[in-house]
């Protein structure tokens, strides 16, 4: 018998199906269900859930066949010893999925907004260059990362400030009212919406979001989030080759070895946060499938210019 989904109580957020016939087991086709409180699959007679607080992380896969359809599938895993992960195979728009289904588990009171669980479920993730599937990818990929390490030290090449840049118009950096302005007037609404997403509601989102504590004693300076990348990423010991490694540098060290799809929190940052925050800046994103060398002339965003290394 299908349990009743959703409950009189529950507020059903998202449904779909698998999009492959054969997903699942013998052709029979997979449904989920989200609810403000779990997660259902159905396939025949078979009924799985998880509750959303239980949820320790989401894995997404991708097959050669799949991917050019935009196909995936997602593992999602307990927090409890020894309990089968649900998996979701045969996903459309599984980046997004994953990034609602880990958003829910952080922060529970996201469930209390659907416009934003929608949102979430719209943005379009680019897929970045993965170093397991192109050859010459790798190799132009270590040559970048080298050649940052042990010469460039970010002195080396000119950088383009455009004429409408945002805080640097042609490299002449604006007074600190104008940029006040144009933080409270474009940003931070903005950042309110993307960021609100992660954080559990705009409310969350304040200046010490973005520029930590005691910003204003540190004259608002950047980077200062302290939250990347991940211990064994740090440990690869890249930062010994400088005593002053600034963003961009950082940018392309452990930009480069990072997978977007590895994290769905990652993912969201990378691919709406950086490029909605470069185009408020009037910037280019940065672009992990280029040099850089092209990256570095044309002043890009990227996720180091807020995160520092722990």
């Amino acid at each position: 018998m299908r349990p009743e989904v959703p409950l009189p109580w529950e507020r059903l957020l998202w449904s779909g199906r698998s999009r492959w016939p054969f997903a699942g087991n013998a052709f029979t086709v997979q449904r989920w269900l989200l609810t403000d409180f779990r997660l259902v699959t159905i396939a025949g007679e078979r009924c799985d859930e998880i509750a959303l607080d239980d949820i320790r992380e989401v894995t997404r896969l991708e097959s050669r066949i799949g991917r050019p359809f935009g196909i995936s599938t997602l593992v999602v895993h307990s927090k409890r010893r020894g309990a089968p992960a649900l998996t979701l195979a045969g996903v459309r728009r599984g980046a997004q999925i994953a990034a609602v289904l880990e958003l829910l588990a952080s922060e529970p009171r996201a469930a209390g907004d659907p416009e934003s669980i929608r949102a979430a479920l719209r943005w379009e993730p680019r897929l970045p260059v993965a170093f397991r599937e192109a050859t010459g990818a790798f190799a132009a990929v270590l040559v970048a990362i080298g050649a940052v390490a042990f010469g460039l030290h970010g002195s080396s090449i000119a950088v383009t400030y455009a004429p409408d840049d945002a805080i640097a118009p042609n490299g002449m950096k604006r007074s600190r009212a104008e940029i006040v302005q144009f933080m409270e007037r474009d940003v931070m609404p903005w950042a309110r919406g993307a960021i609100g997403r992660l954080k559990g509601g705009p409310e969350k989102v304040s200046c010490e979001t973005c520029h930590g504590v005691h910003a204003e004693r540190r004259d608002w300076l950047m980077p200062s989030v302290a939250a990347l990348p991940e211990p064994e990423v740090k440990d690869r010991g890249w930062e010994r080759y400088s005593t002053r490694m600034d963003a961009q540098m950082r940018n392309a060290i452990y930009g480069y070895q990072a997978e977007s799809e590895k994290s769905a929190k990652a993912a969201y940052m990378r691919e709406v946060v950086v490029p909605g925050m470069a185009a408020l800046l009037h910037r280019e994103p940065y672009d992990f499938t280029k040099t850089y060398e092209f990256n570095r002339a044309r002043n890009a965003l990227g996720c180091y210019h807020c995160h520092r290394v722990n």
